[in-house]
C-alpha cells in the first residue's frame, strides 16, 4: 500500500474509508493540499488524495445553482461563473500565498470543509449559508446524501451545515452543490483616512447600521496600509464598499458620504481600485508577503474589535474586516505566537480565534482552535463519534482526540 490514495470516483473514496478501518489506519483528507499546514500536525497513517475528484457535474445558470466534484478548483468555477456574470457571493479566501504555496489552487471541498468566507461576510454569510447539498462518505464507509439543488429544501437533519467548517473530521464529501448569485453591475468604495482603531469601529459600525447597503468594511492601519493595493495614500485607512448597478451605487455613495462627515474628509475609489483593494484585503496581502510572523485570525463581535487588539501586544501586526469583526494579526517573533495574550483577550470581551500560521512544533504544542468548554467538547465528541467512531479522518485536525 503506498503512502497516498488518489480515488478516481465517489466509489473508491468509499472503499478507501473501508479499507482504513478494516486495517485500523488513520486517513489525511487533502484536496490540492493548500490549507495542509492549517490545523493541528497530521496525526495520520496515509493521505487520501482527493484532487482526483475534480470538475462541474451540473451548472444551471437560470437556477443559480451549481454541482460540482470536492476536489474541483475553485479558480475553474470562478472562471466558468464569470462568463455568465455570475459569481460565489460568500468571496471565498485564498490562503494558499498566506501559507507558502501557489494562488488559485484552492478546491471547493477545501472551501466548504474549511468555511471561507471573505470580506463580503457581513452580507452574505460564509460558504456554510451557500451550501446546498453533499454527497460525502463517513468514517464508517457509508456514503451518505444531503440536501439538493434548492434552497428550502432540508427535510430531518441538516448535514450540509455540519460538513461545513468540519475540517475533513466527519466525512470526505465528493460532491458538492452550491447557490451562485449574478455579479455586481459595479462597486464602489468610501475612503477615510487617519482614523485611529476605535474611531474606525465606530465609523464602520455606523456605515454598517445605515441604509447605504455596505457589502464590505475594514479598517487598515498605517503599519499595513502601503501592502493593500488601490489606496490613494499610505495613511490609514477605513474603507467601505458598496456593490449594486451603477445609478444605486452612485446614490449610496453621495449618500454614505454625507452620513459619515462626523468622521472626517471623505475620498472615493474608483471601480478598478475598489476591485484592486478589495482583493488585496480578501487575500490578506500584508501578511502574504511576509510571512516570517505567526499569524492569527480572531473573530470577535465588531464593536469589541478594538479593544481586543488593544489587548495584545502592541508589537503584533494587524488589519480590521467584517467592520471590526474579524483581526488578522500577526505577532512579533517567528517563533512565539504568545498565545497566552490572544486567549486571555478573547476570554475577556468575547469571540474565538485560530493559529493560522505557525511551525508545525508549535502547532502540536499549542491550541490551533478555541479550546472548548466542557459541554461543547462533549458535543464535538458525541458528533465526532456518530460520524467517526474509530477517527479513521482528520484524527485531531481541529482539537485532541476529535
Amino acid at each position: 500500500m503506498t503512502d497516498i490514495l488518489k480515488p478516481r470516483d465517489a466509489k473508491e473514496v468509499e472503499d478507501a474509508v473501508k479499507w482504513a478501518l478494516g486495517n485500523d489506519k488513520a486517513l489525511e483528507l487533502i484536496g490540492q493540499g493548500t490549507k495542509r499546514v492549517l490545523g493541528r500536525p497530521s496525526q495520520t497513517d496515509i493521505t487520501l488524495d482527493l484532487s482526483g475528484l475534480s470538475g462541474v457535474t451540473l451548472y444551471e445558470p437560470a437556477e443559480l445553482v451549481l454541482s460540482a466534484k470536492a476536489g474541483t478548483p475553485l479558480a475553474e468555477i470562478e472562471a466558468l461563473l464569470d462568463k455568465n456574470n455570475q459569481q460565489l457571493d460568500f468571496e471565498p479566501m485564498d490562503y494558499g500565498p498566506l501559507l507558502g504555496n501557489e494562488a488559485g489552487q484552492g478546491t471547493i471541498g477545501g472551501a466548504i470543509a474549511t468555511n471561507l468566507s471573505g470580506p463580503r461576510r457581513l452580507k452574505a454569510g460564509a460558504a456554510r449559508d451557500h451550501f446546498l447539498g453533499v454527497t460525502a462518505v463517513t468514517g464508517r464507509g457509508e456514503t451518505i446524501k444531503s440536501g439538493g439543488r434548492v434552497v428550502k429544501n432540508v427535510t430531518g437533519y441538516d448535514m450540509c451545515k455540519v460538513l461545513a467548517g468540519s475540517w475533513g473530521t466527519l466525512a470526505a464529501m465528493t460532491d458538492i452543490t452550491i447557490k451562485v448569485l449574478p455579479k455586481p453591475e459595479t462597486e464602489a468604495t468610501v475612503v477615510f483616512e487617519g482614523l485611529d482603531d476605535e474611531r474606525a469601529c465606530a465609523a464602520m459600525a455606523a456605515a454598517i447600521g445605515s441604509s447605504c447597503d455596505v457589502s464590505a468594511a475594514a479598517h487598515l492601519p498605517d503599519h499595513v496600509a502601503s501592502y493593500f493595493d488601490g489606496l490613494p495614500s499610505p495613511e490609514a485607512a477605513t474603507v467601505l464598499r458598496l456593490e449594486g448597478v451603477a445609478p444605486s451605487v452612485a446614490h449610496r455613495k453621495e449618500s454614505l458620504a454625507a452620513l459619515m462627515k462626523p468622521f472626517g474628509p471623505v475620498a472615493l475609489l474608483s471601480e478598478a481600485h475598489s476591485k484592486a483593494l478589495w482583493r488585496s484585503v480578501r487575500q490578506v496581502r500584508p501578511f502574504a508577503v511576509s510571512q516570517e510572523r505567526p499569524l492569527w485570525r480572531i473573530s470577535t463581535a465588531p464593536g469589541k474589535g478594538f479593544e481586543v487588539a488593544a489587548a495584545i501586544t502592541p508589537a503584533a501586526q494587524m488589519f480590521y474586516d467584517w467592520g471590526g469583526g474579524l483581526i488578522w494579526v500577526a505577532m512579533p517573533f517567528a517563533d512565539e505566537p504568545d498565545a497566552g495574550s490572544i486567549r486571555r483577550a478573547v476570554a475577556a470581551l468575547g469571540g474565538h480565534a485560530t493559529l493560522v500560521r505557525a511551525p508545525a512544533a508549535i502547532r502540536a504544542s499549542v491550541a490551533v482552535f478555541e479550546p472548548q468548554g466542557a459541554g461543547l467538547a462533549a458535543l464535538s465528541k458525541r458528533v465526532k463519534d456518530g460520524f467517526d467512531p474509530k477517527g479513521v479522518l482528520n484524527p485531531g485536525r481541529m482539537w485532541a482526540g476529535v
